[in-house]
């Protein structure tokens, strides 16, 4: 509805995620089955589901609700994050014993993707991952000319929330400080 109703580009991050998906599957034969970890919102919407299955392929989506506020708090890297996430993964393998792709489908598990990667190989169940967030970055590059004049760019953030909090999770996953962010109100 947002994409029919906006007069500009309107890029989503389940279609560029599954994608992604794809295109690493088609680069391994065995890689049709597809692990999804997500809020449990994104989960109950089978958003992911319905993408992969409509590009051939198999999902199943595991809620990890408890890895938002784990990594809002800063604890990308901390032994309580790598117990809580190595508790979903075990219960994700029993639904999905044979996934050998990993869609991180939340736009803060990037920055849990070391620790993810860690816990993948104590846990002897290598698998490709997949960051929707940078294959959503890839989707929209798409719709930006490259810079002729080479002047710099300039950015505005805008935040719902805590400033400070945007500032210090956008420069995590920015790897840059954000200088200037201003509070949108949404009358709520």
């Amino acid at each position: 509805d947002i994409q029919q109703a906006m007069p500009i580009p309107v890029v989503g991050v389940i279609q560029p995620g599954a994608e992604a998906a794809l295109a690493a599957s088609e680069a391994s034969p065995t890689q049709k089955s597809v692990l999804v970890l997500a809020t449990t919102a994104t989960t109950q919407s089978h958003a992911y589901a319905q993408a992969l299955n409509t590009l051939g392929l198999a999902a199943t989506e595991k809620a990890c609700p408890l890895l938002v506020p784990l990594v809002e708090e800063g604890w990308i890297d901390h032994p309580v994050t790598a117990e809580v996430l190595r508790i979903y993964l075990n219960e994700a393998f029993a639904e999905a014993p044979n996934a050998q792709t990993l869609l991180l489908g939340c736009t803060h598990y990037p920055l849990l993707q070391p620790l993810i990667g860690r816990t993948l190989a104590e846990l002897n169940h290598p698998m490709t991952i997949i960051d929707s967030a940078a294959a959503t970055a890839a989707s929209v590059a798409e719709y930006f000319p490259a810079n002729p004049t080479g002047a710099p760019a300039t950015s505005r953030f805008y935040a719902t929330d805590s400033i400070e909090k945007f500032q210090r999770l956008g420069s995590a996953f920015l790897n840059q400080p954000l200088s200037e962010v201003h509070l949108l109100d949404l009358g709520g």
